[in-house]
Order: structure tokens, then C-alpha cells, then sequence
């Protein structure tokens, strides 16, 4: 027993290391556009006076085509370029994900991530200063990136046991943050002196880990120890249900032992798109994710530039100051884990730091700027909040639906419900980035109340996940408009939130929820 559990062992350990590098370098090669921003229209009065000697003295150091006042939209359309193909293609590549080789799927999509990496940071060193050179390269980097992470929970999810996923998943899902923190340090290393290498390094280091992924990524167990011809011995802590402990098709450990050695397992059949739609708390968790995502998506493109315009800090120092977010995320996907696994709440846990994140984007606004040690507390606390149930719903909660007991053993559904709670989520995260680009003109104040009302949604449906919305009904349905208003003054915010609910007899009712 302990030698056949040993490779089993030495597998797990190896799938968390590469899929952990993998995802992180996914992030790394994402973070530089959000650092490079203040250097494509930078404060050219503070570099002295203009050599060119033109008459547009207040531009003269920005790179076209990003040197007009419509700037901070053209920043809002790269991100979206990117973020829409990647919403787009995230619905899409789970299907993929459930029918080829996941080995050649993650490796081959990270090396083309490398190759359109790369190509926006050669515009650099080529002179490009065409608008549409930029949008076409994020939309194809956004459409590849797509294969990481439906890919990487699979994998994850095909090794450890639901009642080790929120821990185990908490702290591997820091490969988002550790990212995050790389691609800022690696992206500020050249920032000032020749923005193409932010890009062209992280690119470089993106295929690289994606070669490595190809030659000694195990996906499954049935992948490493199937040509022993032996009958795999589960975990005893591995995913449990009424049956028994499951393996990768869904078949109990002890169905799967009473197969003859020489006989090969029954492949699981695909889930289609909508019957991974009807898993329970698909829905619910894909609209939750998609406001807590816009509100990650929107620090994680203009945090740097943010601290740019409101501490007037460099370019450099704020990208630095910025990752401090990035180590809150890292902290707030831990305790979110444990508490879940703890607890067994997985909803309830997203709702409580929700809950708490609102009114923190609230102080981080107003007096986060006060001084250095209070910037850099409120940024690990927000961090913390922001990026907790965006963590968990990505990781655990995925790989839980993934898994679920409706799905009775008959099929495999990891990659297409990774791929539908995240498409939605990047739903959220395309949004985000956009709208700050248009609110931002207006003020960063309007920004933040629009972070805080999607904060305030993302809370209502994690209630509703809970069945703590409506007492005594029991909320099934899920968020379906919100109306947000201000006053002339854009300092009083209403929200107004519509949900369905069913009660425990069936009858339909409607929410209206007032904030």
C-alpha cells in the first residue's frame, strides 16, 4: 500500500508545483499593461522642457497614439479588447478542456500567451503607433489565455478530495496574487527606461514554463500509473459522497476496484454546455463572481495609475505600492479556504467578506491616501476582502460544482463548469475595467461608488446562495437587474436589486432590495 501510494503522492506534489507556476505566469504576463499605462501618457511638464521644440509641449513624451485627452478611453478599450475575448473564448474553451489532452491544451496555450505577450512589447522596439496593432494583439491574447485556468483546476480538482480543496486551493490559488506581484516588479524593472521588455520578458517566461508543462504535467492519476495495470488505491481523505470516495470518472473506489485489472476504466462521457448549467449553484455562484470579479479586474488595470494621479507617486513606486493588493489577495484566498472547509459554507464565507469589503473600498478612498502606513494597511485589507471570494468561487467552489453528486458518476464536468463560473465572471471583469475608463474623467470618487455597488450585488446573491436574503423564503433564483443612481452632486448612491425566490412550497416571489 505505501509503495503504491507513493507515486500517487510524489504526482500530487508535482501537479499543485506546475499547475501553481503555470497560472502564476498566466497572471505575470497580464500585469504589465496596468504598469506601462503611466508611461504611455506620462506628466511630460514634470520631465523639463520639450526638445523637440513642437508646439504640443504638454504630450510631447507620450506614445501615440495614447498622447490625446481621450486617453484613459483608449486604455479602457485595451483592457476590454483583451477582456471581452477572453470572457468570450472562457464559454468556449471549457469545451475544449473536457475533450483533448489537458497536458497539450494548458502548454500550447501558454506558449501562443508568450508569442502575443511579446508582440505588444515589440511595438516598442518597431515604432508601431497604430491603435489597432495594440487592440488586435490583446484580442488574441485574451482568446489563448483562456486555455490557463479551466485547464489548471481540472488538473487540481482530478488529484484532491473535496474536503482538502478549500485549504489546499486557498493557498495554491495565491498563483494569481504571486503573479500579479511579479509582473509588477518585472514590468517596473523596465517601465521608465524601454516598456517592450515589461512585456517581451514576461512572455519569454510564460513559454518557457509552458514547455516545461508539456514534457512533466501528470493531469491524472489514470494518466501515471495506468500503464502499471493496476488498480489505482484512493486517497482515504479523497472526494467523498453517499456512494463512497470518487474517482476521476465518478465511479466509487470500490466499483472501480471490483473492475478487473485488465480491464481498461470506462471513460466519463463530457458534460454538455447546459447540463453543467443545471448543476446547483452554478448559476447563483457564476453572477456572484461576475460583480466581485469586476470590482479584482478593475484594482488589477488601474490601481497603478490611481496611485499615480492621487498620491502622485512614479510610475515604478506605484506599481511596487500596488502589489501590496496582490499580497492581501494571497491572505484573504487562505482564510477564505479554511474558513470554508471549517465551516462547510462556502457561500456564506464569500458573503461575510463581502460584506465587510464595501464599506473598506469606502475608507480606502478617503483616507488611504493619508500617509504611507495607512496606504499600505487599507491595501492589504481590501486586498484581502476583494480577492478572498473571488478565490474561493475560481478554485474550490468550481472544482466542488465540478464534482457534484447530481452528476451521479455519469460525467465529467470540471473544465466546462470552471469555464462557465469563470466566462461569467470575465463578464464582470471586462465591465469593470470599462467602465473606469469612462467614470474616471468624472472623478475617482465615481469610481470607487461603482466599486462599491458591485461589491453591494456581488453580496445579494452570495445571500441568496445562503438562503439568508428573504427569511422565511429560501432563495433559488438569482440577481437579475440593478439600477444604480446619483445625485447631482455623485455623492448619494441608491441601489435597487430585483431577485426571484421560491418559498418552501414553490410559489414564486419577487425581492426588491433597497440600499
Amino acid at each position: 500500500k505505501e509503495k503504491s501510494q507513493h507515486p500517487s503522492v510524489c504526482y500530487r506534489g508535482l501537479t499543485l508545483v506546475l499547475t501553481f507556476l503555470s497560472y502564476t505566469s498566466y497572471h505575470l504576463s497580464r500585469k504589465p499593461i496596468s504598469i506601462v499605462k503611466s508611461q504611455l501618457h506620462p506628466n511630460c511638464s514634470a520631465l523639463g522642457p520639450n526638445p523637440h521644440n513642437d508646439s504640443n509641449s504638454t504630450t510631447w513624451c507620450s506614445w501615440a497614439p495614447f498622447d490625446k485627452d481621450n486617453y484613459k478611453e483608449l486604455f479602457g478599450a485595451l483592457d476590454n479588447a483583451f477582456l471581452v475575448a477572453y470572457a468570450i473564448g472562457m464559454f468556449i474553451s471549457g469545451i475544449f478542456g473536457e475533450r483533448l489532452p489537458l497536458r497539450y491544451y494548458l502548454s500550447g496555450g501558454m506558449v501562443l500567451s508568450g508569442l502575443f505577450t511579446s508582440l505588444f512589447g515589440l511595438g516598442y522596439f518597431w515604432n508601431i503607433h497604430v491603435l489597432w496593432y495594440f487592440i488586435i494583439v490583446q484580442v488574441c491574447n485574451g482568446l489563448v489565455q483562456t486555455t490557463g485556468w479551466p485547464a489548471v483546476v481540472a488538473c487540481v480538482g482530478n488529484w484532491f478530495g473535496k474536503g482538502k480543496r478549500g485549504l489546499i486551493m486557498g493557498i495554491w490559488n495565491s498563483h494569481t496574487s504571486v503573479g500579479n506581484i511579479l509582473g509588477s516588479l518585472i514590468a517596473g524593472a523596465w517601465v521608465s527606461s524601454a516598456w517592450g521588455f515589461s512585456f517581451v520578458v514576461p512572455g519569454i517566461i510564460i513559454t518557457a514554463v509552458g514547455i516545461i508543462c508539456f514534457f512533466f504535467l501528470v493531469e491524472c492519476e489514470c494518466c501515471d500509473l495506468g500503464h502499471s495495470r493496476q488498480p489505482v488505491e484512493k486517497d482515504p481523505e479523497a472526494v467523498t459522497s453517499n456512494e463512497g470516495p470518487l474517482s476521476l470518472s465518478g465511479q466509487s473506489s470500490v466499483d472501480q476496484h471490483s473492475n478487473s485489472p485488465k480491464e481498461p476504466a470506462e471513460q466519463p462521457e463530457a458534460i454538455s454546455f447546459l447540463g453543467a448549467l443545471r448543476i446547483p449553484g452554478v448559476v447563483e455562484f457564476s453572477l456572484c463572481l461576475l460583480f466581485a470579479k469586476l470590482v479584482s479586474y478593475t484594482f488589477l488595470y488601474w490601481l497603478p495609475l490611481y496611485i499615480v494621479n492621487v498620491a502622485h507617486f512614479g510610475a515604478k513606486e506605484a506599481g511596487d505600492l500596488s502589489t501590496l493588493f496582490d499580497v492581501g489577495g494571497i491572505l484573504g484566498g487562505i482564510f477564505a479556504g479554511l474558513i470554508s472547509d471549517y465551516t462547510g459554507g462556502r457561500a456564506t464565507t464569500c458573503c461575510v467578506m463581502l460584506v465587510v469589503a464595501a464599506p473598506m473600498l469606502f475608507l480606502y478612498n478617503h483616507v488611504g491616501q493619508n500617509g504611507i502606513g495607512t496606504s499600505i494597511a487599507m491595501l492589504i485589507i481590501c486586498g484581502a476582502l476583494v480577492n478572498g471570494p473571488y478565490a474561493l468561487i475560481t478554485t474550490a467552489v468550481s472544482a466542488d460544482l465540478g464534482t457534484h453528486e447530481s452528476l451521479k458518476g455519469n460525467a465529467k464536468a470540471l473544465s466546462t463548469v470552471t469555464a462557465i463560473i469563470d466566462g461569467t465572471g470575465s463578464v464582470g471583469a471586462a465591465l469593470g475595467p470599462l467602465l473606469a475608463g469612462l467614470i474616471s474623467p468624472t472623478g475617482w470618487n465615481n469610481v470607487f461608488y461603482m466599486l462599491i455597488a458591485a461589491d453591494v450585488l456581488a453580496c445579494l446573491v452570495g445571500l441568496s446562495l445562503a438562503g439568508l436574503l428573504s427569511l422565511p423564503w429560501a432563495v433559488t433564483g438569482s440577481l437579475l437587474a440593478a439600477y444604480i443612481s446619483t445625485s447631482s452632486q455623485g455623492s448619494t448612491w441608491g441601489i435597487l436589486a430585483i431577485c426571484t425566490s421560491r418559498d418552501t412550497w414553490g410559489a414564486k416571489h419577487v425581492v426588491l432590495v433597497s440600499l
